[in-house]
Protein backbone atom coordinates (compact mmCIF):
# COMPACT_ATOMS: atom_id res chain seq x y z
CA UNK A 1 0.00 0.00 0.00
CA UNK A 2 3.01 2.12 0.76
CA UNK A 3 4.60 1.73 -2.56
CA UNK A 4 0.94 1.72 -4.64
CA UNK A 5 0.67 6.03 -2.69
CA UNK A 6 4.62 6.48 -4.00
CA UNK A 7 6.50 5.84 -0.34
CA UNK A 8 9.67 4.60 -0.93
CA UNK A 9 13.46 5.72 -0.68
CA UNK A 10 14.43 8.81 1.24
CA UNK A 11 11.14 9.64 2.89
CA UNK A 12 9.90 8.92 6.60
CA UNK A 13 6.93 7.21 7.81
CA UNK A 14 5.83 7.96 11.37
CA UNK A 15 4.21 5.05 13.44
CA UNK A 16 4.08 3.79 16.74
CA UNK A 17 7.04 1.64 18.46
CA UNK A 18 4.17 0.66 20.94
CA UNK A 19 2.92 -2.40 19.23
CA UNK A 20 3.32 -4.89 16.29
CA UNK A 21 6.53 -4.83 14.28
CA UNK A 22 4.67 -5.57 11.22
CA UNK A 23 4.15 -1.89 10.97
CA UNK A 24 7.38 -1.03 10.81
CA UNK A 25 8.40 -3.97 8.32
CA UNK A 26 6.23 -2.41 5.65
CA UNK A 27 7.53 0.82 5.94
CA UNK A 28 11.42 -0.65 5.50
CA UNK A 29 9.83 -3.15 2.90
CA UNK A 30 8.82 -0.20 0.94
CA UNK A 31 12.73 1.63 0.99
CA UNK A 32 11.28 4.28 3.96
CA UNK A 33 11.94 5.21 7.07
CA UNK A 34 9.89 4.01 9.88
CA UNK A 35 9.99 6.89 12.54
CA UNK A 36 8.80 6.22 15.71
CA UNK A 37 6.42 8.70 17.83
CA UNK A 38 5.53 8.19 21.41
CA UNK A 39 1.43 7.26 22.48
CA UNK A 40 -1.15 9.01 24.15
CA UNK A 41 -1.24 6.93 27.79
CA UNK A 42 -5.27 6.58 27.57
CA UNK A 43 -5.35 5.40 24.36
CA UNK A 44 -2.00 3.35 23.59
CA UNK A 45 -2.67 5.40 20.21
CA UNK A 46 0.08 7.41 18.46
CA UNK A 47 -0.31 10.96 20.17
CA UNK A 48 -1.49 13.55 17.75
CA UNK A 49 1.74 16.04 19.34
CA UNK A 50 4.49 13.28 19.48
CA UNK A 51 3.75 13.02 15.84
CA UNK A 52 3.79 16.96 15.21
CA UNK A 53 6.87 16.77 16.48
CA UNK A 54 8.08 13.89 14.53
CA UNK A 55 7.43 15.36 11.30
CA UNK A 56 10.37 16.51 8.80
CA UNK A 57 10.52 17.90 5.23
CA UNK A 58 11.16 13.94 4.42
CA UNK A 59 8.00 12.82 6.16
CA UNK A 60 5.76 10.96 3.34
CA UNK A 61 2.65 9.16 5.62
CA UNK A 62 1.79 8.19 8.94
CA UNK A 63 0.30 5.24 10.04
CA UNK A 64 -2.52 4.87 12.47
CA UNK A 65 -2.73 1.97 14.51
CA UNK A 66 -5.97 1.11 16.72
CA UNK A 67 -5.09 -0.37 20.10
CA UNK A 68 -6.88 -3.03 22.30
CA UNK A 69 -9.90 -2.19 20.57
CA UNK A 70 -9.76 1.31 21.94
CA UNK A 71 -10.06 3.64 18.27
CA UNK A 72 -7.22 6.43 18.08
CA UNK A 73 -7.66 10.15 17.51
CA UNK A 74 -8.45 9.71 13.83
CA UNK A 75 -9.75 13.43 13.05
CA UNK A 76 -6.99 14.97 14.61
CA UNK A 77 -4.27 12.75 13.08
CA UNK A 78 -5.84 13.30 9.63
CA UNK A 79 -6.13 17.15 10.30
CA UNK A 80 -2.64 17.13 10.65
CA UNK A 81 -2.16 14.61 7.99
CA UNK A 82 -3.66 17.64 6.08
CA UNK A 83 -1.76 20.49 7.66
CA UNK A 84 1.68 18.58 6.46
CA UNK A 85 0.15 17.00 3.24
CA UNK A 86 1.14 13.55 4.63
CA UNK A 87 -0.70 10.66 3.62
CA UNK A 88 -2.63 8.68 6.68
CA UNK A 89 -2.83 5.39 6.62
CA UNK A 90 -4.98 2.87 9.38
CA UNK A 91 -4.57 -0.15 10.49
CA UNK A 92 -7.31 -1.52 12.06
CA UNK A 93 -8.29 -4.87 14.13
CA UNK A 94 -9.78 -7.83 13.63
CA UNK A 95 -13.83 -7.22 13.52
CA UNK A 96 -15.95 -8.78 16.41
CA UNK A 97 -19.35 -9.68 16.09
CA UNK A 98 -21.81 -6.95 17.83
CA UNK A 99 -23.11 -9.66 20.39
CA UNK A 100 -19.45 -10.60 21.62
CA UNK A 101 -18.53 -7.24 21.73
CA UNK A 102 -21.29 -6.75 23.89
CA UNK A 103 -20.57 -9.45 26.13
CA UNK A 104 -16.88 -8.37 26.41
CA UNK A 105 -18.04 -4.31 27.17
CA UNK A 106 -20.53 -6.14 29.96
CA UNK A 107 -17.40 -7.99 31.61
CA UNK A 108 -15.29 -4.83 31.11
CA UNK A 109 -17.63 -2.88 33.08
CA UNK A 110 -17.71 -5.70 35.70
CA UNK A 111 -13.96 -5.29 36.15
CA UNK A 112 -13.87 -1.56 36.38
CA UNK A 113 -16.22 -1.70 38.96
CA UNK A 114 -14.47 -4.63 41.33
CA UNK A 115 -10.49 -4.25 40.64
CA UNK A 116 -8.48 -2.45 43.26
CA UNK A 117 -5.01 -1.66 43.03
CA UNK A 118 -4.46 -1.74 39.35
CA UNK A 119 -5.61 1.37 36.93
CA UNK A 120 -8.59 0.29 34.79
CA UNK A 121 -8.44 1.06 30.76
CA UNK A 122 -10.64 4.14 30.12
CA UNK A 123 -13.54 2.77 28.10
CA UNK A 124 -13.93 5.92 25.64
CA UNK A 125 -16.18 5.85 22.71
CA UNK A 126 -16.45 2.75 20.65
CA UNK A 127 -14.13 0.74 22.57
CA UNK A 128 -14.49 -2.70 21.79
CA UNK A 129 -12.02 -4.33 24.14
CA UNK A 130 -10.86 -6.99 22.15
CA UNK A 131 -7.80 -6.40 24.92
CA UNK A 132 -8.84 -5.61 28.70
CA UNK A 133 -5.88 -3.40 29.63
CA UNK A 134 -4.85 -2.48 32.94
CA UNK A 135 -1.57 -1.19 34.13
CA UNK A 136 0.37 -2.24 37.29
CA UNK A 137 2.48 0.86 38.69
CA UNK A 138 4.71 -0.77 40.90
CA UNK A 139 6.21 0.72 44.77
CA UNK A 140 8.70 3.01 42.65
CA UNK A 141 9.33 1.06 39.92
CA UNK A 142 6.79 -1.48 37.99
CA UNK A 143 6.33 -4.80 38.75
CA UNK A 144 4.36 -5.98 36.50
CA UNK A 145 6.02 -9.20 35.89
CA UNK A 146 5.99 -10.64 39.79
CA UNK A 147 1.91 -9.21 39.63
CA UNK A 148 1.16 -11.07 36.04
CA UNK A 149 2.98 -14.37 37.75
CA UNK A 150 0.87 -14.32 41.56
CA UNK A 151 -1.93 -14.04 38.78
CA UNK A 152 -1.34 -16.98 36.53
CA UNK A 153 -0.70 -18.95 40.22
CA UNK A 154 -4.29 -18.46 41.02
CA UNK A 155 -5.54 -19.75 37.83
CA UNK A 156 -6.07 -16.57 35.76
CA UNK A 157 -4.54 -16.33 32.16
CA UNK A 158 -3.00 -12.88 31.84
CA UNK A 159 -0.13 -11.75 29.25
CA UNK A 160 1.60 -8.91 28.66
CA UNK A 161 0.17 -7.17 25.64
CA UNK A 162 3.43 -5.90 24.46
CA UNK A 163 6.46 -7.34 25.68
CA UNK A 164 9.53 -5.24 23.32
CA UNK A 165 8.45 -1.53 21.71
CA UNK A 166 9.66 -1.98 18.02
CA UNK A 167 12.75 0.65 19.04
CA UNK A 168 14.05 -1.94 21.25
CA UNK A 169 14.11 -4.36 18.79
CA UNK A 170 17.59 -4.63 17.21
CA UNK A 171 16.83 -3.82 13.50
CA UNK A 172 14.82 -1.24 14.15
CA UNK A 173 16.76 -0.05 17.56
CA UNK A 174 16.43 4.05 17.51
CA UNK A 175 18.02 6.59 19.84
CA UNK A 176 14.56 7.85 20.75
CA UNK A 177 12.64 9.72 23.66
CA UNK A 178 9.54 7.81 23.98
CA UNK A 179 8.74 7.84 27.77
CA UNK A 180 4.98 6.91 27.55
CA UNK A 181 5.42 3.65 25.18
CA UNK A 182 8.18 2.86 27.94
CA UNK A 183 5.87 2.82 30.61
CA UNK A 184 3.09 1.08 28.88
CA UNK A 185 5.48 -1.20 27.88
CA UNK A 186 6.72 -1.97 31.10
CA UNK A 187 2.98 -1.90 33.38
CA UNK A 188 0.58 -2.48 31.03
CA UNK A 189 -1.18 -6.43 31.59
CA UNK A 190 -4.54 -7.53 29.73
CA UNK A 191 -6.92 -9.57 31.51
CA UNK A 192 -9.37 -12.16 30.21
CA UNK A 193 -12.83 -10.74 28.80
CA UNK A 194 -13.65 -13.65 26.81
CA UNK A 195 -17.19 -14.24 25.97
CA UNK A 196 -16.82 -17.29 27.39
CA UNK A 197 -16.01 -16.32 31.05
CA UNK A 198 -18.77 -17.51 33.20
CA UNK A 199 -19.51 -15.13 36.49
CA UNK A 200 -17.25 -17.34 38.64
CA UNK A 201 -14.77 -16.80 35.76
CA UNK A 202 -15.13 -13.09 36.18
CA UNK A 203 -15.17 -13.51 40.29
CA UNK A 204 -11.86 -15.49 40.31
CA UNK A 205 -9.79 -12.42 38.04
CA UNK A 206 -10.96 -10.00 40.64
CA UNK A 207 -10.25 -12.27 43.79
CA UNK A 208 -6.98 -13.20 42.55
CA UNK A 209 -6.01 -9.84 41.27
CA UNK A 210 -7.23 -8.05 44.61
CA UNK A 211 -5.70 -10.60 47.16
CA UNK A 212 -2.26 -8.86 46.06
CA UNK A 213 -3.46 -5.36 46.11
CA UNK A 214 -2.29 -4.68 42.74
CA UNK A 215 1.18 -3.16 44.20
CA UNK A 216 4.05 -5.86 45.56
CA UNK A 217 6.68 -5.14 46.86
CA UNK A 218 9.69 -4.86 44.33
CA UNK A 219 12.34 -7.47 44.27
CA UNK A 220 15.89 -5.82 43.97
Amino acid sequence: MLRAAGVGVGDEVVVPAFGNVEVAEAVALAGALPVFADIDPVTYCLDTSAVEAAVTPRTAALVVVHRFGRPADIARLLGLGQRHGLLVLEQGESEVPYDETAQRRQRASYLDAKLKGVLTPDGGDGHTYQQYVVRVPGNGRPDRDAFARSVRARGVECRVPVKTPVHRLPEFRRCVSLPETERAADETLSLPVDASLTKRDMQRIVAACNALGGLLQPAF
